[in-house]
């Protein structure tokens, strides 16, 4: 009770011709083949080996600071302060 039987589908299936009729039917289940097909060919590209890293070269990194820079000549003075300070 509550599952469909053999004469369920068969049922569906001939409404489903009545409706649609047998070209537009197999033109849709042509459809949805292709996109299947696609399905499977973009999952399996997905599954290729992974082209290796490009190597690193084996010298050394630099990582001693920058010595600090000296101010900058032609930047100008700060604004000065309109307020008094007392």
């Amino acid at each position: 009770m509550g599952g469909f039987s053999l004469w369920h589908i068969l049922i569906f299936a001939i409404i489903l011709l009545l409706l649609f009729g047998g070209n537009r039917f197999s033109a849709m289940m042509g459809d949805v083949a292709k996109g299947l097909k696609s399905f499977k060919k973009g999952m399996s590209e997905d599954d290729e080996p992974k082209r290796e890293p490009p190597r690193i070269e084996d010298r050394p990194i630099d990582v001693r600071p920058e010595p600090p820079r000296a101010a900058d000549p032609a930047a100008p003075p700060p604004p000065a302060d309109d307020q008094s300070r007392s």
